[in-house]
């Protein structure tokens, strides 16, 4: 089960989508259809256009910071003359991502993960960390405890994407860079496994499902495999330290009791590390298994992944925008416009979103898709718009 605990600024539907959600509303008339379907097009098309030039400037300033680069340098090119983190936080903006404060961040790494186990991130190794997420919702899902004995419901908070900026310093001849990376389904309480380098830790309930076991085990081995070599070599420490005059003859029963008990011990020792190591492992494969499908990009992909959605988002918001104008009997202001967008999605589609209003009127004005007066917008006509957007 699902829920959304604050509205959130990301829109959950396709471009697409959001066409037929608004033409099924039959405020537009048949003739209508087919012009605003050509608008959403070209549309599309136009804020594609702005948005690759983003992306191949993007791409030009990551060439010198990718860790995968493997170009050649024909040095004809000058630096970027602006600057990739600047210009990527401004991308993450139009794809609705929010940047997770210090304190959130610190909070998510101390929650107890639903993976049951315990990570380490040594932050050390990165100049600069920043965390980016978006489609934070509470989840409730049944989970298994006590090792599959029981199962109850737990509630956590849950990211739909996840962006990852590090910046690692330059080391061993190779200059400085930065890592991207993108998930998708991340509990807030395991952001950990996303990073680099995650050092898996047993937690202390897991070592003492061991180590009790082990203790009990150990005292058997001990009463029994070992009684007669423990006497043995207590008799023998004794003589050698004086304790008693009485010396210990060591016969050819005596050395293999010895050796029998020793080989016990040995045994039982080395049994112990590797159910330790056997079940580190199986948290370490957990762990690789669960991050193998959450990954959805790497470095340049990530810059591809993003610039899509940030373009998703921008047209969703002119559509959104431009088609409650264009139904409106009146001139709104940004506040009524803004609380009819978010109230239709509660009504008809029981979403909570947070529209951001001043971005898609800024956005209306600058494609002059709609104009204000006094305070109050209203669209150009679709007959007007198609020849000039087109």
């Amino acid at each position: 089960m699902e829920k959304i605990v604050t509205p959130l600024r990301y829109i959950p539907y396709r471009r697409a989508d959001i066409v037929e959600m608004c033409l099924a509303e039959g405020h537009l008339d048949d003739a209508q259809h087919p012009l605003f379907r050509q608008f959403a097009n070209s549309l599309a098309a136009m804020v594609h256009t702005e948005h690759h030039t983003l992306l191949e400037d993007l791409k030009r300033a990551y060439d010198y910071l990718n860790p995968q680069n493997e170009l050649r340098e024909s040095h004809l090119l000058t630096t970027p003359d602006h600057d990739f983190k600047t210009t990527l936080l401004q991308v993450l903006e139009k794809a609705n991502f929010e940047q997770l404060t210090e304190q959130d961040l610190q909070a998510a790494l101390k929650e107890a993960s639903l993976f049951k186990v315990r990570l380490h991130v040594d932050f050390s190794q990165f100049k600069e960390a920043l965390v980016f997420a978006r489609g934070q919702t509470q989840r409730t899902e049944e989970v298994s405890w006590l090792w599959g004995r029981f199962r109850k419901n737990i509630t956590f908070t849950h990211f739909k994407r996840v962006a990852l900026y590090l910046r690692l310093p330059a080391q061993d001849n190779q200059p400085e860079h930065i890592c991207l990376k993108l998930f998708q389904d991340v509990p807030k309480s395991d952001i950990e496994m996303l990073f680099p380098e995650t050092e898996v830790k047993m937690r202390t309930i897991d070592k003492l499902f061991i180590g009790i076991p082990a203790v009990v085990s150990g005292g058997i081995v001990l009463s029994t495999k070992m009684g007669t070599t423990l006497l043995l070599l207590g008799s023998l420490f004794g003589f050698w330290l004086g304790l008693h005059a009485d010396p210990v003859t060591l016969n050819k029963a005596s050395v293999l009791a010895l050796l029998a008990g020793t080989g016990a011990l040995g045994g039982y020792v080395w049994k112990q590390v590797k159910n330790f190591r056997t079940r580190k492992l199986k948290f370490v494969q957990a762990l690789t298994r669960n991050l193998y499908f959450k990954n959805l990009a790497n470095n340049t992909s990530v810059l591809y992944q993003l610039i899509d959605d940030a373009e998703e988002e921008e047209s969703k918001e002119i559509l959104l925008a431009y088609y409650f104008l264009l139904i409106s009997e009146e001139a709104l202001t940004a506040q009524q416009l803004d609380t009819l967008i978010e109230n239709w999605f509660a009504k008809h589609w029981h979403y909570e979103l947070d529209f951001e209003i001043s971005d898609a009127l800024n956005k209306l004005e600058r494609f002059n898709l709609a104009s204000a007066q006094g305070g109050k917008w209203q669209a150009v006509s679709l007959e007007t718009v198609i020849p000039n957007i087109t």
